[in-house]
């Protein structure tokens, strides 16, 4: 009987061990783990990674552009001293290259031959030609047809395109994708920017399309007239609801805000010319940006007590000082200390859950004001101004109750300031400095273009610049060792001596 026991025992261990065998895939496959990645989660991967790296930003591009400074060097030091930052200048290489377009790349290969995703696949073409326009308005040549291609195609070490060329693509990328796009068919209501209103994205396009146009405007006037009638016709944003803008929070955060709500908040100070244009014109939008912390003698004084954000007290930071000589102008100004000079509000339009802002129905306008007074496009150039600023103003309630301005305001202030066609370029360039607010690189950008607002360059004596302005930013360290050879033909390519050199012009700043 033991036996005869011992035997069935053998056999159930024996069938047992057979079931297991037989189904031993089954068993070890997860079924929570996805076999593939839906495409349109890559695309937002693509729209999030393009949040902007505020606090790179803050070093060169706001302050070239005089809106935000810091007195303070090492790891600050940029265009407050006008020098180059090594360190600090790849941060949009970093953010651009490496996350923005490795993903929107994969989804454009993944859904170019799927016409069931063709919408996904315009908008992901779409949303890239807003990322390479950036990063070449900021460093000039840069890898654009074989960027991004390292997994798919094994391009580990990727030609450097000429910006015109890049340029020549955005726009094809922009007209087709403006074109392909189709309501009839797939819907992506997953992506986080329109929830799949390709409406929205066409009007996007044509935006990115006026911006682009408007870009050649020295450089290539007659080409740039062409853009600027085709993105018309097309028809760009309509209102502040067709703006181009991720909405952050707690997990997805403003990196300008971060900046300064951590390490840094105490480093950097809104600028005297920014401040002062806002004063001298009573724009309520600086009571809607600004904060003093009255009597501050130091950073760890800056207490809410002492928050006093009334326009007439607002007192901007000259430009050209550092830490130790901006302490006698502090005096000067009748200062405690430099602590007391005017900061952008941290706990409004520099929350760390502070939306980014990308292209926006304010900046728009102002552009088709720029047209209409080149005779690039019908209308009136001050219809188009005064919707510009009215747009921006409304716009800074989204940032925060505490920054909205009322209609009253934006009407007295419309009346106060109304459009000169005799001043029209310096007005609508002045403004469109103001709208572009900390989307610093679009605001770099336009300032290099239209050479407006007028701002005194920075009179900082160590400056290593032979120019006025930082032109460009230089190419990152990392190049240097991972891409050399392609790298040193871009450089020569651009005339910059075999130096990269912050002082030469990108290929449009004519």
């Amino acid at each position: 009987m033991k036996k005869i026991s011992l035997i069935w025992s053998f056999c159930a261990a024996l069938l047992l061990t057979t079931s297991c065998e037989q189904g031993f895939d089954e068993l070890n496959v997860n079924p929570n783990s996805p076999t593939a990645l839906n495409p349109v989660l890559l695309l937002n991967n693509g729209i999030l990674s393009s949040n902007y790296p505020g606090g790179d930003a803050l070093v060169f591009e706001a302050g070239i552009v005089q809106q935000i400074i810091s007195p303070n060097g090492t790891v600050l030091a940029g265009a407050n001293f006008n020098v180059d930052n090594k360190p600090r200048n790849a941060a949009n290489w970093n953010n651009y290259f490496q996350n923005a377009n490795r993903h929107l790349v994969d989804v454009i290969e993944q859904t170019r031959s799927n016409a069931n995703r063709s919408n996904l696949y315009h908008t992901a073409r779409i949303w890239r030609a807003n990322v390479m326009m950036i990063l070449t308005d900021t460093y000039g040549d840069i890898p654009y047809t074989e960027s991004g291609l390292g997994y798919l195609k094994g391009i580990a070490f990727p030609k450097y395109d000429k910006q015109e060329a890049v340029y020549t693509d955005i726009v094809k990328e922009l007209t087709e994708a403006a074109a392909g796009l189709d309501a009839a068919k797939t819907r992506e209501t997953g992506e986080i920017m329109y929830a799949g209103d390709v409406v929205k994205w066409r009007r996007l396009a044509f935006s990115l399309l006026l911006r682009a146009g408007m870009r050649l405007s020295a450089i290539n006037p007659a080409l740039a007239q062409q853009l600027v009638q085709r993105a018309v016709t097309g028809g760009v944003m309509q209102s502040n609801s067709d703006n181009a803008v991720i909405r952050n929070d707690a997990n997805y955060t403003n990196s300008t805000g971060t900046t300064l709500n951590g390490s840094e908040a105490n480093n950097y100070y809104l600028t005297k010319p920014f401040v002062d244009q806002l004063k001298s014109t009573n724009d309520p939008r600086l009571a809607a940006i600004a904060v003093r912390y009255v009597g501050a003698p130091s950073g760890a004084a800056q207490t809410p007590a002492r928050a006093d954000r009334t326009a007439a007290m607002q007192i901007g930071m000259p430009m050209g000082y550092d830490n130790s000589t901006v302490v006698g102008q502090a005096t000067r100004d009748k200062l405690v200390s430099f602590y007391e000079y005017s900061q952008l509000d941290r706990t409004r339009l520099g929350k760390i859950a502070s939306p980014n802002y990308f292209v926006t129905f304010a900046q728009t306008q102002l552009l088709l004001a720029e047209a209409v007074l080149r005779g690039w496009t019908t209308g009136t150039a001050a219809t188009f101004y005064n919707a510009g600023v009215t747009a921006h103003m409304q716009q800074l309630a989204e940032y925060d109750a505490g920054a909205a301005i009322a209609a009253a305001d934006i009407t007295a202030y419309i009346t106060a300031n109304p459009y000169i066609a005799t001043r029209g370029l310096e007005m609508i360039g002045t403004q469109y400095w103001i709208a572009s607010f900390l989307n610093f690189p679009e605001t770099w950008a336009n300032f290099r273009r239209l050479n407006f607002p007028v701002l005194a360059p920075n009179s900082y004596p160590g400056k290593t610049i032979k120019g006025n302005f930082i032109n460009r930013l230089a190419y990152p360290d990392a190049e240097n060792s991972v891409n050399r050879t392609n790298l040193d033909a871009a450089i020569q390519s651009q005339g910059l001596r075999n130096i990269d050199d912050i002082d030469t012009p990108v290929w449009w700043d004519k």
